[in-house]
C-alpha cells in the first residue's frame, strides 16, 4: 500500500508531498490512520536543521487517529481506537536515565539517550498513516474532535506541564507571555483553574482575543505588568527569551519563571538591574512534557470544553502554503493537517 506523505528532504528546503509506502507494523507498535496532525513551530526548526541530519523524514508530533492495525505483543490497544501520540514516544530502557527508573521516566523519556521520539528519530505524522510503539499512545476521550485533539498533543501538553509545574497557589496570578501557538491555549488553561490571568503581548490587535480567552488583564511588558501588582508565576511560551527577560522585571517575590520556549538564538539570562534575583527568592524551572497523566488531565478539560484551540486546517497537498505560514508566524494559532475526513 502507499500512501501521501509530507517530507523534509534537506535542511533549508521546502516541505514536498511524496507518496510513500505505509509503514509496517513492528512488534510492539500500533499502525494509525491520521485524522488530524498538528504543526508546532518545532517542525520548522527541524525542516531548517536544528534536529540534525535526519532527512528525508516526515515532520509531525501533535498525531492522533484511529488504530487499524495492532502489531504482536500489543494488548492495551485495539482496532478502533482513538488515540494520540506526542513527541517521545518510548525510551531505550538502558542508558544512565533509564536506569534510573524514575516515576515518570517512561513518559518523560525525552532525557533518554535514545528515545524514539516523532518526526525525528521515526516517522511523523504529516502523512495518512503513522506506525506508532503502543506504550507511547493515549486513548482520547470520547467526543473530543480530532483537529480539536491535535494540538493537545504538543501546545496543550507542555503549558498544562508548565504550570503545572510551577505549583501555583490559590489566589496567585498567572502571567502568560506570548499569545501565540501555546500561550492562546495556556490563557484559557489558567482561566480553567480560576487564577488571576495576565496576558503579556506587544501586539495590541491581540488584546480583544486575549480577555476573551480569559485574560484579567493584558499588559505589554514587565514595566506594566509590575504596575498592575505583578505576578507569582510567569509562563513563557515564546521562542523569544529576551522579551522573557524584560518580562522578569513584573515577577513578585517567590516568583517563579517556567520556560516553556526554546529560543536557539540566545540563552535565557537573569538581569543584574533592580533588586538581585536571588534577594527575590525566584526561581527559574525548565519545563516541558511532564508525563502522561499530565497529557490524560489536558485532553480532559479539552473534552470538557475547558480549553478549545484556534486552528487553520490544510490538506496535506496544501504543505507548501502551511509551511509558509508557520515559519512566518502568520498562523493564528494551531495549524492542522487532516489527512482523513471525520472528527
Amino acid at each position: 500500500m502507499k500512501m501521501k506523505a509530507i517530507v523534509m528532504t534537506g535542511a533549508g528546503r521546502p516541505w514536498e508531498v511524496h507518496e510513500v509506502p505505509v509503514p509496517a507494523v513492528e512488534p510492539g507498535q500500533v499502525l494509525v490512520r491520521v485524522h488530524a496532525s498538528g504543526m508546532c513551530y518545532t517542525d520548522v526548526w527541524a525542516t531548517q536543521g536544528y534536529g540534525g541530519d535526519i532527512y528525508p523524514q516526515t515532520p509531525g508530533h501533535e498525531v492522533v487517529g484511529e488504530v487499524v492495525e495492532v502489531g504482536a505483543g500489543v494488548r492495551s490497544r485495539r482496532v478502533g481506537d482513538r488515540v494520540g501520540t506526542t513527541w517521545v514516544q518510548s525510551a531505550c530502557g538502558r542508558c544512565p536515565y533509564c536506569r534510573q527508573n524514575r516515576p515518570l521516566s517512561g513518559q518523560t523519556a525525552m532525557n533518554c539517550v535514545e528515545p524514539r521520539t516523532t518526526g525525528f528519530a521515526a516517522q511523523g505524522g504529516h502523512a495518512e498513516y503513522i506506525a506508532i510503539a503502543a506504550e507511547g499512545t493515549v486513548l482520547l476521550p470520547d467526543g473530543l474532535a480530532y483537529a480539536d485533539a491535535a494540538p493537545m498533543m504538543c501546545a496543550g501538553y507542555t503549558t498544562w506541564s508548565g504550570l503545572r509545574d510551577a505549583q501555583p497557589q490559590p489566589r496567585e496570578r498567572i502571567a502568560v507571555l506570548g499569545i501565540g501557538g501555546l500561550g492562546h491555549v495556556a490563557l484559557q488553561l489558567s482561566r480553567a483553574c480560576g487564577y488571576d490571568t495576565v496576558a503579556i503581548t506587544h501586539s495590541a490587535d491581540k488584546h480583544d482575543l486575549a480577555r476573551q480567552l480569559g485574560a484579567d488583564h493584558v499588559v505589554a511588558d514587565g514595566r506594566q505588568l509590575r504596575e498592575i501588582g505583578g505576578a507569582d508565576v510567569l509562563l513563557v511560551t515564546s521562542n523569544d527569551f529576551a522579551l522573557a527577560q524584560e518580562a522578569v522585571a513584573g515577577l513578585r517575590v517567590d516568583g517563579r519563571i517556567v520556560l516553556c520556549g526554546l529560543d536557539f538564538s540566545r540563552p535565557f539570562s537573569i538581569s543584574s538591574e533592580g533588586v538581585p534575583f536571588h534577594m527575590m527568592r525566584q526561581r527559574v524551572i525548565g519545563s516541558t512534557h511532564g508525563g502522561q497523566r499530565y497529557l490524560s488531565e489536558v485532553l480532559e478539560l479539552a473534552a470538557q470544553g475547558k480549553v478549545k484551540p484556534i486552528v487553520e486546517t490544510f490538506a496535506l497537498d496544501q504543505a507548501a502554503e502551511a509551511y509558509e505560514r508557520l515559519a512566518s508566524g502568520r498562523m493564528r494559532f494551531r495549524g492542522v493537517f487532516t489527512p482523513s475526513r471525520g472528527g
